[in-house]
């Protein structure tokens, strides 16, 4: 039951910024967690920590070891990406606009409205409060919209909403004098950059970009100087703000500067409070000039996302009709104008060498890696941009397939997280998707009427099955050979049964008098098992065609039904919150368990009831058996998805699948502070253009109404869980849920669970064993033992020609748990033809005995099963691309005998 998070699939990008660290992994914001992308092994994950809200801003440190997340609450988190785990966290006092590190790493700036915080990078010590304040700059007139640093962490540059750019020094003494103003932009400042000098240890130039497209290039004039007497800063401070610089003392800094102005005066220097000996130019005390004024001419079309990198000298660009423009400076060269989409690009940013540019489109779920010189795609996923209605795992347990509202169908790889295709042919919502036994084609149920089969090899649809009359189709299902296709339909409550090597429809299987939502074939038979609205769970067998064989009457409507893994028992879910067991040989009632109050939880923005007295959601959509049948998952319209004990009929865990406060549905108890006369605060509408509205903020009319699914509660959506589905392996599972499809998987770290513990068995009998070539008894006491590591070392210390004498010996209660092993080592253990010598003498000798107990051995044959199939497509891959290649070596080799 050592289920834990592992991936969050269908949404690689949800808004905000993005960011690439020195190692080439993309971090992104996904909801309230952080994608993490390795460009080069070709991985995505999600980091396990999640924050109280959608995350909004990210930063990485120089050295990509640490980065900083924002969430909409104003809650800062500092985590350690190598240990992926929060070292520390604050509260802000409002949301962050803007969020960058300090090009040493010592310090990080951060916007919040008008003003900008400097802090000091916390370290890995034990503090209670870490979070040091170094500086708060001078609060700007309009909201903070951009910053950077200059290269040798001393000034920073902050662009706001006022139109203006102001130039902070943090130098002693000096961050409490007035910044310099940059002025002449006719909207908000978009983004503000240090840009190369004619020498690159000295900033000569500025680059200051606005929303309407316009890019100024300012230069320090180094022949004149500004005195405090003269400033071109002529804005009056806001009124109450005082002076005094917070966070810091202040009178050890009014006694620092009457301390320099003293020696000032003494020495005679008129540079600015430097001494003789010294050069520096005080950047901030200098005058800087306009020197030119290029236009991107993407009018009407606003500038919505650009970066600059300092050692190429060149801009990206992104603006709100999905247009793209890459710039050489200081001459405004076109050196791309390309065009991504219709949608507004949210984020554009260069990686650190400058070769690949990372774009993101929030409103359509989309992050682009782009090689500019090559004009070549690195990374391109878009997730669903509309709720996932259904998952389905291959046999094999390698491949995910997902049907949302968006049409599309997209098949992932569980083990790196990517969506390797994606299919759009359908018209409507897909509401089921189904893997053929084969693992090699697939189909999909829609409301557009069809039923569609895609080859997985060849990425195309291969054959669609369609009724007389239009239909929409809600359930899918196929027989064990793959020969049968059946789908169940929610207008006309018939179930429409095709052949799937002719494409022509077989039957029609009438008797239920509401929508068909639950359907599945038998795993060891042909029988076909349907549950309706209508109160019913009906058998039905398809090849005699002699219509429903057996009903199964409820006393409120049946929502989903499922099969065990050996087809031995059937689980259906009602309304009222139960979950019922049936026999289906003998047509008998086995078990029910009641999981009204396990599944409450949450309540909505416009309930008018506490979430414990509320009925609304409390019934479970949604059911999944464990591989050995022994326990089973089940979710609905709620934050959490439980697991429960069939023959003991108890909860044993409840997981719950997001802690997310962006979302309704998730707090138990509302904050009566945020209610106002005309409702909850977050509901009301306040449009903002600047607001960058990704897939969570979609619009809530689809098809001319409200669909489930569809984002009620003026855009906040609601939390539940669609589908669940475990691996056919047993060791992880999926759910489909609002945030995307969140896996979880069984922790790979040592549990202590010996099989046949005694006072003989330890450790040492296990080395002594070895020690004295006793491979045999070894390996028995490292079974009772049940330590991974003992496991396989005695494995290995087994000679190829005893594999089968040892094998034979081996009782079969251990069974399982070798098995499990030795799918573990074909996965990443280089001896290969040693472990499958293993895997083939085990079945040989005990094959009888796995036959018989087919149903607790069968999660660790399928993790066999898996391991031996990836090593398979593995191989032939590469035997496949070197076929001349191992013929001229097996032909030379012949030759040499």
């Amino acid at each position: 039951m050592n289920f834990r998070f592992q991936n969050l699939l269908g949404a690689p990008y949800r808004g905000g910024n993005a960011v690439v660290t020195e190692s080439s992994t993309l971090l992104s914001a996904v909801g309230n967690r952080v994608a993490s992308t390795d460009l080069v092994k070709s991985q995505t994950l999600t980091l396990p920590f999640e924050a109280s809200t959608n995350l909004s801003r990210l930063a990485a440190s120089p050295d990509g070891h640490f980065l900083l997340a924002v969430d909409d609450a104003g809650r800062i988190y500092y985590v350690n990406l190598r240990r992926r785990v929060v070292l520390h966290s604050m509260t802000l006092k409002g949301p962050a606009s803007a969020l960058r590190f300090s090009p040493d790493g010592a310090l990080f700036a951060v916007a919040v409205g008008r003003r900008v915080q400097v802090w000091r990078s916390p370290g890995f010590r034990r503090e209670f409060f870490p979070f040091e304040r170094v500086h708060e700059l001078r609060p700007c007139p309009g909201d903070v919209t951009a910053i950077d640093w200059s290269p040798d962490s001393a000034y920073l540059l902050v662009g706001s909403k006022d139109l203006t750019v102001r130039l902070f020094c943090l130098k002693s003494c000096e961050g409490s004098k007035k910044p310099y103003l940059f002025l002449g932009h006719r909207e908000s400042i978009v983004g503000v950059f240090f840009a190369k000098g004619e020498k690159n240890d000295k900033v000569s130039r500025v680059h200051t970009i606005s929303k309407d497209g316009a890019i100024f290039t300012w230069k320090v004039d180094e022949s004149q100087r500004l005195d405090d007497s003269n400033r071109m800063d002529s804005d009056p401070p806001s009124p109450g703000t005082p002076e005094r610089t917070p966070g810091v003392n202040n009178n050890e800094i009014s006694e620092e500067c009457e301390k320099s102005s003293r020696k000032r005066r003494i020495l005679g220097d008129d540079n600015g409070g430097l001494l003789d000996g010294e050069r520096e130019i005080l950047l901030h005390r200098m005058k800087w000039e306009l020197v030119k004024k290029d236009f991107f001419m993407q009018t009407p079309a606003k500038l919505t996302a650009c970066d600059y990198h300092r050692e190429l000298d060149m801009v990206v660009v992104g603006f709100s009709n999905g247009i793209f423009g890459l710039y050489q400076m200081p001459d405004f060269v076109c050196i791309h104008l390309l065009s991504i989409s219709r949608e507004k690009i949210t984020t554009a940013v260069f990686n650190q060498l400058g070769n690949w540019l990372v774009f993101g489109c929030a409103k359509l779920g989309q992050l682009l890696v782009w090689e500019w010189r090559s004009e070549s795609y690195i990374l391109k996923q878009q997730g669903h941009y509309f709720d996932v209605n259904c998952l389905e795992y291959s046999p094999d347990s390698q491949m995910l397939a997902t049907g949302a509202d968006d049409n599309k169908v997209k098949v992932w790889t569980v083990s790196s997280g990517f969506c390797f295709v994606t299919f759009s042919e359908h018209t409507n919502a897909v509401t089921a998707v189904h893997f053929m036994p084969n693992s090699h084609s697939l189909l999909s149920a829609s409301l557009d009427g069809t039923v569609r089969a895609w080859d997985l090899f060849r990425y195309r649809n291969f054959r669609t099955f369609t009724t007389p009359s239009p239909r929409q189709f809600v359930s899918l299902a196929s027989d064990v050979s793959g020969e049968v296709i059946c789908a169940g339909t929610l207008d006309s409550f018939e179930i429409f049964v095709w052949s799937m090597k002719t494409g022509r429809l077989l039957d029609v299987l009438s008797g239920h008098e509401g929508p068909v939502h639950g359907l599945m074939f038998s795993p060891t038979n042909a029988v076909l098992v349907s549950s309706s609205w209508d109160k019913t769970v009906r058998l039905w067998d398809v090849f005699d065609g002699k219509g429903a064989v057996e009903t199964f009457r409820h006393l409120h409507d049946v929502l989903t039904v499922v099969y065990r893994p050996d087809g031995k028992q059937i689980a259906c879910s009602t309304l009222d919150g139960q979950i019922h067991f049936w026999d289906p040989i003998d047509g008998l009632l086995m078990y029910t368990i009641e999981g009204r109050r396990d599944i409450a939880g949450g309540r909505l923005m416009t309930d008018r009831r506490s979430a414990a007295k509320s009925s609304s959601g409390k019934y479970f959509t949604t059911l999944c058996y464990s591989a050995d049948g022994s326990y089973i998952l089940a979710g609905g319209n709620s934050k959490y998805v439980c697991m429960y004990d069939i023959a003991e009929q108890v909860l044993i865990r409840r997981f719950q699948i997001t802690r997310n406060l962006s979302l309704d549905g998730v707090l138990d108890f509302l904050n009566s502070k945020r209610m106002t006369d005309a409702g909850p605060v977050d509901l009301i509408d306040d449009e903002n253009d600047d607001i960058n509205e990704g897939v969570d903020r979609q619009t809530r009319v689809k098809l001319g109404g409200e669909l489930p699914g569809s984002l009620p509660n003026q855009g906040r959506p609601v939390v539940r869980t669609k589908c669940l589905k475990i691996a056919p392996t047993g060791r992880s599972w999926a759910a489909a849920t609002t945030e995307g499809v969140i896996l979880y998987s069984i922790d790979d770290s040592f549990m202590f669970d010996p099989t046949d513990l005694d006072i003989d068995v330890t450790p040492e009998a296990v080395n002594e064993a070895l020690l004295a070539e006793q491979p045999q008894r070894a390996l028995l006491l490292s079974l009772r033992l049940n330590e991974d590591s003992l496991i396989k070392e005695c494995i290995f210390a087994v000679k190829p020609l005893d594999i089968r004498a040892v094998s034979s010996s081996i009782p079969f209660k251990y069974m399982q748990r070798l098995i499990e092993v030795l799918a573990h080592l074909l996965e990443s253990c280089p001896h290969l033809e040693f472990i499958l010598q293993w895997c083939q003498d085990l079945c040989e000798a005990h094959g009888h005995s796995i036959q018989q107990n087919s149903r607790s051995l069968l999660p660790s044959l399928r993790s066999l099963q898996k391991a031996i199939t990836k090593i398979h497509e593995d191989l032939s891959d590469i035997c496949s691309s070197n076929e001349y290649m191992l013929q001229y070596l097996c032909s030379t080799g012949e030759k040499t005998r």
